[in-house]
């Protein structure tokens, strides 16, 4: 299933509008997404557990520790407990869960997709990868299996999640970060990823996602754990409301980093 759908292009001038419209400063909303939307939203990577028994709200979390949920939360911030919450955080067994980082968990990326294909249409889309995960060419990773005796092996070296005529591609070169340029229909970007072995597939969600229309985008900075959206006043709207989605509404200026929560502090 790894990245069916989505064709490959070195024409990467389809990316040259987001080039010109990211001035927003290292670690805003602006410096991943696109100026010139009327509305913007966050929406928070969902709390996995680790077992997959399910997953969390941010809000749920700061029910849990005594933090207060809003637009710009931290993920680091929430999950240190008040004093008065720590033994229930605990027990709640919050040390067995997490965020995804830099990727969008497919159920939450379909439930965005929902959200966005009315407004998309049939037209295609420009799916960008980055091009730093380790699983791209596939010299950043190395599969281990567990033997019944205890004793760990490495497996053989996997193939590239790209073959070597893709990776040789032109770059969509934008502020810190280059990425590989993909076209297909807005629900393959469900089908990005790495099939690691035959029956595993590692989805990755598309580090920037726009149609050709420019009406909307969508961008999920590496070290980012929410996903940014930016598009017309009814569409946020709509992804704000949306079964599903965690989401906030949040202006291009806002500032994102570990340290901008100002809500729940540190200690």
């Amino acid at each position: 299933m790894g990245m069916k759908c989505l064709e490959p292009i070195a024409d990467v001038s389809a990316g040259d509008w987001i080039a010109e419209a990211l001035p927003g400063l290292l670690g805003t909303v602006a410096s991943v997404v696109p100026r010139g939307f009327a509305a913007y939203a966050r929406v928070l990577h969902p709390v996995e557990f680790h077992d997959g028994r399910g997953s969390l709200t941010w809000t749920q979390v700061c029910q849990l520790t005594g933090r207060i949920p809003h637009a710009l939360v931290q993920w680091a911030a929430i999950t240190n407990p008040t004093a008065e919450a720590a033994l229930k955080a605990s027990s709640d067994g919050l040390n067995d869960c997490d965020v995804r980082v830099g990727s969008l968990a497919p159920a939450t990326l379909s439930a965005l997709i929902d959200v966005l294909a009315p407004a998309t249409g049939e037209q295609d889309c420009f799916h960008a990868l980055w091009e730093g995960w380790g699983w791209v060419d596939g010299l950043g990773v190395q599969i281990f299996s567990a033997r019944d005796d205890g004793r760990v092996t490495p497996e053989p070296t996997p193939a590239p999640g790209v073959p070597p005529q893709v990776w040789a591609l032109p770059r969509l070169r934008l502020p810190g970060r280059d990425y590989l340029l993909f076209r297909g229909p807005l629900q393959a970007a469900l089908n990005m990823g790495w099939l690691a072995t035959p029956g595993w597939f590692q989805p990755q969600s598309p580090s920037l996602l726009w149609p050709a229309d420019h009406s909307w985008c969508v961008g999920t900075e590496i070290d980012f754990d929410s996903t940014l959206v930016g598009g017309s006043a009814d569409l946020i709207s709509a992804v704000l409301t949306a079964h599903g989605l965690d989401a906030w509404t949040v202006d291009p200026d806002d500032d994102l980093t570990t340290f901008a929560d100002l809500l729940n502090p540190s200690t």
